[in-house]
């Protein structure tokens, strides 16, 4: 088994980097190209998996890297039973297009179908999440060593919350939220809800600022793997729509809804 604490340091720097890359981008009008699924893309997108993509394979030479702009021209490699690395260079590209802070780096180790290391990078400031604007934001978690928060005031342990009997916060996404998720609340009771991009809607859940996270709608494993990893260092976990856990390496990476949750 890997040791992912040890590989840690090393991936949050490479997380640094593409962040500031993304960064060199962020001021300027970019052009916006769409993929085979309509989804935005933009050159910050690619320029940043260049950077984890380069540093990914000086680190672990030996492990597979599903990155999903090099998904996205066809390149899939083969995976098999072992670890590999799952990465969403921006995740939150229509975040990052209306300039509102709230995007992120997401790297994640898988093994064993789960993730055992994640690190989330929010570079620009967002609103409550991204600090001042000043290095950004960081979150980092490993399988077995907790999760942490670096911003510019410091780095400190995170742990999610015991959810309160009454007052439960859900956070939904801000760009994808459906009816499917407002009957979801509702049947629960849960009427105060915080709007988030890319993966802090985890990262909101894993520091327990929010108790619960619900997604219906398609996503796919690059998308969920980090912040995944970070809520489940954190002390919470993610379910399948059914309740069964959360697992990785689908077909075509894609998956179906699921619950992520802070502490019962």
């Amino acid at each position: 088994m890997i040791a992912p604490a040890l590989l840690m340091p090393e991936i949050v720097a490479l997380a640094e980097a593409a962040g500031a890359e993304i960064m060199r981008h962020y001021g300027s009008e970019v052009a916006v190209g769409h993929k085979a699924d309509s989804s935005p893309v933009t050159i910050a997108d690619g320029a940043a998996e260049a950077v984890i993509l380069a540093g990914l394979r000086k680190v672990t030479p030996s492990i597979p890297i599903v990155a999903e702009e090099a998904v996205a021209a066809g390149h899939v490699p083969e995976v098999g039973d072992g670890p590999f690395w799952l990465v969403d260079p921006l995740d939150g590209t229509r975040e990052f297009i209306s300039k509102n802070g709230e995007f992120t780096v997401n790297i994640a180790l898988i093994e064993s179908r789960r993730p055992i290391l994640g690190v989330v990078f929010a570079p620009a400031a967002g609103p409550g999440e991204a600090g001042d604007g000043a290095g950004g934001t960081m979150w980092w978690g490993a399988l077995g060593h907790g999760s942490t928060r670096r911003d510019a005031e410091g780095a400190r342990a995170i742990a999610v919350r015991r959810r309160p009997a009454e007052g439960a916060v859900a956070v939904a996404s801000r760009s994808h939220r459906d009816q499917a998720t407002d009957a979801w609340l509702a049947a629960r009771g849960i009427g105060e809800t915080v709007a988030a991009g890319s993966s802090l809607k985890f990262c909101l859940v894993a520091e327990g600022r929010a108790d619960v996270y619900p997604r219906f709608g398609p996503t796919m494993e690059w998308d969920v793997a980090a912040g995944h990893a970070v809520l489940a260092a954190a002390g919470g976990r993610v379910t399948d729509l059914d309740g069964a856990p959360f697992t990785y390496l689908k077909p075509d990476f894609r998956n179906a809804g699921f619950i992520a949750w802070g502490r019962d």
